[in-house]
């Protein structure tokens, strides 16, 4: 028997659910979490791709952060092979320069000298909250009536701690979504346990947003649930949300975490956890683990414990999108709801964004 070779469909071509939203990309009109503020370092610049549109994230000598559609007017080059001089932007290519704005403030060579045209491009608003670097690459227009999620517990002199991580996973960013929030894959995770016995309590779409529920013994891990006080703490339930386009969930106020992706295409999807705690307690005593501590603390768990869990969540899912691409026509079937739920959103969304667009005449890739 040949296997079959043929792509998958197209959005507008795609004949069930499954199809369609394995071909969608997301809304831009929203803020995206690019980078950790860490990663970058005053006078750098990077790449960035959200959903095939490349652009250059940089940051200014005086720590601010800006983003310019990444190519200069002049040969199309890409300005993040450049560098940073200043507050500007310089192409690696002729060193034409570039305010935060996008407009070309300035050419080095002698031919320009006969008066060229200014030509500018395009600039994307870019915030900086909790240590990530949020960039607005829809209609900059709508970015103040967006807001970059309020999470109170990061802010403020009584804030917890907070360790992001970032990885880049070959998969479509609904697979990830439908990862994180279906509770039925305890199996795959069996070594570390962080949820099992899991029982659907809640499922229901509001607006963009999925809320859902689960009864599941949470943190029962070997070496994990030491730390967790299940003394003190109902971790027998966690409440969770497809808050279109991220993902929460809350386990007794105490133990939280968001889940922002950053969709690069069909097959590639930048992801960032934060996972944050009231508070942890020292193993085997019955004495929480001081405030000023919790940080190190977390910076240690990420590396031994919730690293080595996410990576199983990426071993699954890229073999998820391998095994799509491959049988992109089997029968889906699915028995969570919130599975079906989490997809119905993104489609409708999409094809929201889509509409929006052919009403403007501007296509979409």
């Amino acid at each position: 028997m040949i296997a079959r070779l043929d792509p998958p469909p197209g959005f507008e071509q795609a004949s069930n659910l499954r199809q369609q939203v394995r071909a969608t990309g997301l809304d831009p009109d929203y803020w995206y979490a690019v980078e950790e503020v860490r990663n970058i370092k005053p006078g750098t610049v990077v790449e960035i791709i959200f959903w095939k549109r490349s652009i250059a994230l940089y940051r200014s000598n005086d720590g601010s952060f800006h983003a310019l559609e990444n190519r200069c007017a002049h040969r199309q080059i890409k300005l993040s092979l450049g560098d940073v001089q200043g507050c500007k932007l310089v192409c690696a290519y002729h060193g034409w320069e570039y305010d935060q704005e996008g407009r070309r403030v300035d050419i080095i060579h002698d031919a320009s000298k006969g008066g060229l045209p200014k030509p500018s491009i395009r600039a994307y608003p870019v915030k900086v909250r909790y240590g990530l670097v949020w960039l607005f690459p829809g209609n900059p227009e709508r970015a103040e009536e967006r807001q970059i999620p309020d999470i109170p517990e990061l802010e403020g002199p009584e804030r917890w701690a907070c360790v992001p991580l970032s990885f880049t996973w070959s998969a479509h960013h609904s697979m990830i979504i439908d990862n994180v929030s279906d509770f039925t894959h305890a199996h795959l995770h069996r070594r570390y346990r962080p949820f099992e016995g899991a029982t659907l309590t809640r499922c229901e779409t509001i607006g963009d947003n999925v809320h859902l529920a689960y009864d599941t013994k949470v943190g029962r891990g070997r070496i994990s649930g030491r730390f967790v006080d299940h003394r003190q703490l109902d971790t027998n339930h966690m409440d969770l949300c497809f808050e279109y386009p991220y993902q929460w969930s809350n386990t007794d106020d105490a133990i939280k975490h968001w889940l922002f992706v950053l969709p690069i295409d069909e097959r590639t999807t930048r992801v960032f956890f934060m996972f944050y705690f009231k508070s942890l307690k020292i193993p085997l005593l019955p004495v929480h683990i001081p405030r000023f501590a919790m940080a190190t603390v977390l910076k240690l768990s990420n590396r031994m414990l919730i690293a080595p869990l996410l990576d199983q969540d990426r071993y699954a899912v890229e073999a998820e999108q391998l095994g799509y691409e491959k049988h992109w026509d089997a029968p889906p079937i699915e028995f969570n709801p919130v599975v079906k739920a989490f997809q119905n959103v993104t489609v409708r969304k999409w094809q929201e964004y889509l509409a929006r667009e052919a009403e403007n005449g501007r296509a979409v890739a």
